[in-house]
This record gives C-alpha cells, structure tokens and sequence, in this order.
C-alpha cells in the first residue's frame, strides 16, 4: 500500500470519528434546543432506527425478507402495557423502592417486554427458517397477522385468559402514575409526561448507543460474517460446513429480541398500545426504512429511518401533500432503487469516493515524489 493510499484511509477514518462526534453531541443537546413535538419525534427515529437495523440483520446481511417484524414490537408493547398496568401494583412496587418505583417498574416491563418477543423469536423462528426467499416472507406475514386477529379481537378475553386480555381495538392505555415522578437519591424528575420527553429521551439514547453497538459487534463478529456467507450463497455455506438453518434461527431470535426492545420502548412513548402495531403496514415501515438507507451498509437503515420519520412529518405539513402521502414515498422509494447503489449510503459512500478521488492528485503532488508512489 503506497503512502497516499495509506494517508487518504487515515484521512477517512478521521473524517468517520469526526462525523460521530458531531452527531453525538447534537444527539445530547437535542432536546433542550427542540421541542416537546420535535423531541418525541426524534425519539421515534431513534427506536425505529434500532427496529430497522434489527430487521436488517435478517435482510441485508442474512438474506432473509421479513414481511411480519411487527409481531415483536407488538407482543413486547402488551407485554409491557401489562406490567405497566397490572404486574407492578400488585407487586407493590410504590411501597418496595419509593421514589424509584417508575424505574423499577419500567425496567421490568422491558426485561419482561424483550423476555416475550424472545420467546416468540424462538417458536416463530424454527417453523420460518425451515422455508426460504418468498415462502419464508409469507410464513413470517402470516404470523404476524395472527398476531393482529389475536390482538385486535381480544381472544385473550374470549378464551377466559385475563392475563392475554387486550381489549380489543381499544387497545391499552398505560396509567400516568407508571411513569410519573421519580425521586432519585434527591433528584425529582418527570420519568415521562407528554409536555416534558427528557428524561425519557435520555433513556432511549441510551439504550439506542447500547443496542447499535452490540448489533454492529454482532455483524463485524465471526456470527456475522457466516450470515454474509449465507446471504451470497446459501448451497456453498452448506458445502462449506454451515449449519445455515441453525444460523438463520439464530439471526432471527437476535432480530426479534431487539424488535421487541423498541415495543417496551414505543409503549410508554405513546402512553397506549393498540392493534394497529402488530398490523402488516407497521412491518412494512422497517423494510422501507432499509430500502431507502441501503441494506449493505451498516448505518444504512438508520439513515432510512430518519429520512423516512422526517419525510413523513414534513409532507404532514402541507394538506395536498398528506392527502396522497402514499404517491409520494412511492415515487421516492422507485427513485432511490433506480438511480441509488444500496440506498443512501451507498450514494454517501461514492460521493465521498468521487471527492477523495478529485482531491488525491493534489494532495499525492503536495505531500512530494514519495508520497505519491
């Protein structure tokens, strides 16, 4: 490798923390310069962009389209409600931590919330990745359906099960108490409260740095590069050794787990949990979300829940616009798989080649002979 080539990947690499850091301290000064609209929305950006990256685990680096992701925010949304609403009075968590109890009960509702979805992963995952490319798309919509009809008609109720109870298309309304105020070691705060999203911004920024570091360690992991093996060539990974059924289960589990983290996190957010999040519209956003972000790229989906949250609001704004906001992000999607290599990051990463590209020469003839061999 020449001492250009060499300069310019370093140059690169700085230009990478340079950008990280901007975004983080934007991402920390966010919600005392927005807001209360503009801080939930980028809540929401925030929590879609883990759902994405999740669904993008299976997509973009395993190779398998999931059309029914929705089935795990939505089972991990009413598991939470239900703690929210039932579990933690009964366990008389006001009485066992004082100040603290929102905390507490929130912690459980997401360990609870996740533990669900996990489950679901588990059982849903084996019978799915027994089928491949469409067929596999069709068994995971269906699912996720019978998820909707379950929910939507509170069979729960019907079958005499209180605990699956989910009162039907009404949905569940979290109580205000179970995310009111909070006194922690003397310092009182509003845990969440639809005039005031920062303390819970900050717990969702928090998890978000959690969940996309542990999902880009998994996909730059050895785990990682098998399901790259098996998105390009599933019958040579077999040859090769794979268990790629096995591997595809587990990239479904993991998938689903953190699907279901963004449910525990949505309810609380929407202080309501109805049907229509186990709807297959609602599975179709994380899919969009990657489409126009890019599935090859990492940061690909993250990109495309952004676009995708503040496209959708700003069309919002404008009555003609709203009224046919399908049209609109349907020319965009068609427009971005036309004219776009793997979304918007794939059109970042040539713009930045074509720059660095125009820039080499001068550079190499500046840095003198041997910088420029």
């Amino acid at each position: 490798m020449s001492n250009a080539v060499r300069q310019r990947l370093l140059n690169g690499g700085r230009s990478t923390y340079a950008v990280a850091l901007v975004v983080a301290l934007v991402l920390l000064v966010a919600p005392f310069v927005l807001g209360t609209f503009q801080t939930s929305l980028l809540i929401e950006v925030l929590l879609f962009g883990i759902f994405a990256t999740a669904f993008n685990l299976l997509y973009g680096y395993t190779g398998l389209l999931s059309f029914g992701h929705a089935m795990f925010v939505a089972v991990a949304a009413y598991a939470a409600a239900k703690v929210f609403r039932s579990v933690a009075p009964a366990l008389g968590f006001p009485d066992l931590f004082g100040g603290t109890s929102v905390l507490a009960t929130f912690v459980l509702a997401v360990v609870v919330g996740v533990a669900v979805a996990t489950v679901l992963g588990v059982l849903v995952g084996y019978l799915s990745v027994q089928l491949e490319e469409i067929y596999f798309a069709m068994i995971t919509l269906s699912f996720s359906m019978a998820i909707w009809v379950f929910v939507n008609q509170d069979i729960g109720d019907s079958l005499g099960i209180g605990v699956l109870s989910t009162n039907g298309s009404d949905g569940l309304t979290i109580p205000y108490q179970a995310l009111g105020e909070v006194n922690l070691f003397g310092l009182k705060f509003t845990f969440m409260n639809i005039a005031n999203y920062t303390a819970y911004y900050f717990v969702v920024l928090l998890l978000f740095v959690g969940s996309m570091y542990a999902l880009w360690r998994i996909v730059r992991s050895p785990f990682g590069t098998t399901c790259k093996a098996i998105r390009e060539n599933p019958e040579r990974a077999r040859a090769l050794g794979i268990d790629v059924t096995y591997h595809s289960w587990m990239t479904f589990i993991v998938s689903g787990a953190f699907a279901g983290l963004v449910g525990t996190l949505l309810a609380p957010l929407h202080s309501n949990v109805n049907p229509g999040i186990a709807y297959w519209t609602f599975s179709a956003e994380p899919v969009i979300m990657t489409v126009i972000g890019g599935p090859y790229a990492f940061i690909g989906p993250l990109l495309g829940a952004a676009v995708y949250e503040y496209l959708r609001w700003f069309i919002s704004q404008f009555q003609v616009l709203e009224a046919h906001w399908q049209f609109f992000f349907g020319a965009i999607l068609l427009l971005v798989v036309l004219f776009f290599n793997n979304g918007l990051a794939g059109f970042l990463a040539w713009l930045r080649e074509t720059v660095a590209d125009r820039l080499g020469p001068d550079a190499a003839a500046d840095s003198g002979p041997d910088e420029a061999n």
